[in-house]
């Protein structure tokens, strides 16, 4: 299975297979046909407190958050990300779709880590 990574905001395109929305909040402007979404996994997204705190957050405190919501995973959500992982499984190709600004630090990235060591 290959697992991507892809904002809600770049055109869906039928290579991305199977697409995950991750994101607790529906992106904002981005209508539901234009983002072709298979599943909207909410419930592995970080919590409303954690998102909260990292938009307030600088640069800087990217490893803080991230170990933040590697503890979520494992803890609270775990049970949820287990079961998304045993969907994604069936899939071929899975993008993970997010709405978060930058590429390289955001919650798509550690759970995209975090499924991998699942599949």
């Amino acid at each position: 299975m290959e697992l991507r990574r892809k904002r809600a905001y770049d055109t869906a395109d039928p290579s991305d297979g199977f697409r995950v929305l991750v994101d607790r909040l529906w992106p904002r402007g981005v209508s539901k046909d234009r983002a072709a979404i298979d599943l909207w996994a909410k419930d592995v997204a970080p919590s409303p407190d954690l998102r909260k705190a990292w938009h307030a957050a600088s640069d800087a405190e990217w490893e803080t958050y991230a170990d933040r919501y590697r503890a979520e995973l494992a803890g609270e959500t775990a049970t949820a990300v287990s079961e998304l992982a045993r969907e994604l499984a069936q899939h071929g190709v899975v993008t993970l779709v997010y709405a978060a600004h930058d590429e390289r630090r955001n919650h798509a990235v550690v759970l995209e880590d975090a499924l991998r060591g699942l599949l």
